[in-house]
């Protein structure tokens, strides 16, 4: 097995028992899901509705590609505040409990989307409209920076250790339903209504559901109970130390980079492949119409989610080295399967974009891992610092390095997630990587 150690109880990331998953554990796996899917939800429902809020909320007189680059910033000021956000509430999370923290995330966003589902226009309030759409994003954006983290450390110390994959994988899974769900409901919408219909009060349905339904899943997670990990850290006073951060600087550097590493494969597979560049990329150079890249991209995302829940499950059963090299071994060769099919036809398109989805479901490996690389009294900090600085650098130049060389080469995407792929695989090769913090100090 590849899991680590667990003789001392306050250092394993999950509870110190072989017993499988009970009713309690489902229930904590359950709401922990939940509120990850409508906070992803919270956080991605604005792209698909990004014209109709540039139109609304910037001066008609504006051209149209300044508002949409405009509309563009707001939505990128999100991503800018993840890692103040992460680092804040990771912070807390160590030393007041990883619970409350887990619940502020929900609220964080929950408040901020119903709010933008409220908001009065540009035409209503001038210049104060999209100053405000603009601090509702950075709350949102604060937010998420806490919430994947607080998620995965929350679950991880729930599970039973010969469940933990498996768990961490079923809630990665759940946050990546979000993004499915979002766009369900922009597909519904674009359907139900017409284009007038959903720029005069339409486009405010998925902001105010996601808002209502985020406040319900804050007060769902008032019946979670906090993490045995954490109550023996009170116990024992061990979350009364020094600053969590600098602990991770200055003892953590290793597992640090570690975890950085992964987000970048992860932004790659999830930015690249999934959900924000390939449908562009398939009607812009292949000519493939919207309506077929899109549904394909939905069933791609539907494997991914199986696929989270499948990587996780094989590294309890077999071990964290093998499913690296399984998983992001295969999306490297089914990303280049994907890619050099294209155009293809529709069932091909669907076929090897399911397939290379369900590949990048390994990404659910990067919190097996995450969380296992940092001791439980700074866990939440280095696990949140790690991920969201990596992802505010990587998650932004991705797209622009794949722009850049796609212009010289339309196998730009092909190369950079095989890349990513081969990457992963070499890190299954990392000791701290497969065994964790405890397997390096032993």
């Amino acid at each position: 097995m590849t899991t680590p150690d667990h003789a001392a109880p306050a250092t394993a990331p999950a509870a110190a028992t072989n017993r499988p998953l009970n009713r309690e554990d489902y229930k904590t796996l359950g709401l922990s899901a939940l509120g990850g899917t409508l906070e992803f939800y919270d956080f991605v429902v604005f792209v698909f509705f990004a014209n109709v809020i540039g139109q609304l909320f910037f001066p008609a007189e504006m051209p149209e590609w300044m508002r949409q680059l405009q509309t563009l910033g707001i939505f990128a000021a999100g991503y800018l505040a993840r890692p103040i956000g992460g680092i804040l509430i990771a912070h807390f999370g160590d030393i007041l409990g990883r619970k409350k923290m887990f619940t502020l995330s929900v609220f964080l966003m929950a408040v901020p989307t119903l709010v933008i589902g409220l908001l009065p226009t540009y035409a209503s309030i001038g210049i104060a409209a999209p100053i405000l759409l603009l601090l509702m994003r950075v709350l949102q954006g604060a937010a998420i920076g806490g919430e994947m983290p607080g998620a995965w450390v929350f679950v991880a110390e729930h599970a039973p250790e010969k469940r933990y994959g498996f768990a961490i994988g079923a809630l990665t899974s759940g946050i990546t339903g979000g993004i499915f769900l979002g766009s369900i409901i922009g597909v519904w919408l674009n359907s139900s209504y017409s284009k007038s219909e959903i720029s005069d009060w339409a486009w405010r349905i998925p902001f105010i559901l996601g808002g209502v339904f985020g406040l319900v899943s804050v007060y769902l997670r008032r019946f979670l109970h906090e993490t045995p990990i954490f109550q023996e850290l009170q116990a024992r006073k061990a979350a009364d130390r020094e600053l969590p951060i600098k602990t991770i600087l200055r003892d953590h550097r290793e597992a640090s980079v570690i975890v950085a590493l992964m987000t970048w494969i992860l932004s790659t597979a999830v930015v690249v492949v999934v959900v924000l560049m390939t449908p562009g990329y398939l009607q812009k150079v292949f000519h493939i119409v919207a309506a077929d890249a899109l549904k394909a991209n939905a069933v791609a995302t539907v494997t991914l989610t199986i696929g989270c829940v499948f990587w996780g499950w094989l590294s309890d059963k077999f071990g964290t080295k093998l499913a690296m090299i399984l998983g992001w071994g295969g999306m490297a060769v089914t990303a280049y399967m994907f890619y050099l099919n294209l155009p293809g036809t529709n069932a091909s398109l669907i076929c090897t974009y399911a397939t290379v989805g369900f590949f990048v479901g390994s990404i659910s490996l990067l919190p097996v891992v995450g969380v296992r690389a940092f001791p439980p009294e700074v866990r939440f900090t280095g696990l949140s610092f790690s991920y969201n600085m990596a992802y505010a650098v990587f998650g932004g130049l991705t797209p622009i390095i794949i722009s850049v060389w796609q212009q010289a080469d339309v196998m730009a995407p092909a190369h950079y997630v095989a890349a990513m792929g081969v990457l992963g695989v070499v890190m299954a090769f990392w000791p701290l990587a497969c065994k964790g913090w405890q397997a390096k100090k032993a």
